[in-house]
């Protein structure tokens, strides 16, 4: 017997974006201002560069609809890690940043089913 899909699949990059407006919106509530979304590079993609005060912040968004198979912050592996960081200093030096003297750190903005959670300074 061969099973029929009545739903179509839903497009996982759409969803993506969806969680990084949520979460977009709310830190831009706290008071952070965006500098760039979904910057794409070779290692990864970064999904949230923002700015909060004189600190650049890159924001890694993670989703999980339930936390059956553990939390969406604990989806970000220490290889995700190195990517997110590969990819920081890229976009970086793509914007004639010193990495020396710029002030920045990595938060993580973590939906697990109807909880958010903002992670300062994640890793």
């Amino acid at each position: 017997m061969v099973q029929v899909r009545l739903t179509p699949k839903i497009n996982n990059k759409k969803i993506g974006e969806h969680y990084e407006n949520i979460a977009c919106q709310y830190l831009l509530e706290q008071g952070l201002t965006l500098i760039a979304k979904n910057s794409q590079f070779r290692f990864g993609e970064l999904d949230l560069v923002m700015r909060d005060k004189q600190c650049l912040v890159f924001i890694e968004v993670r989703y999980r609809k339930n936390a059956h198979f553990g939390h969406a912050e604990m989806t970000i592996t220490p290889e995700k890690q190195n990517k997110i960081k590969q990819a920081a200093q890229l976009w970086m030096i793509a914007q004639n940043l010193n990495i020396e003297e710029t002030e920045f750190r990595f938060d993580v903005f973590a939906i697990t089913g109807k909880s958010q959670q903002w992670i300062i300074n994640a890793f």
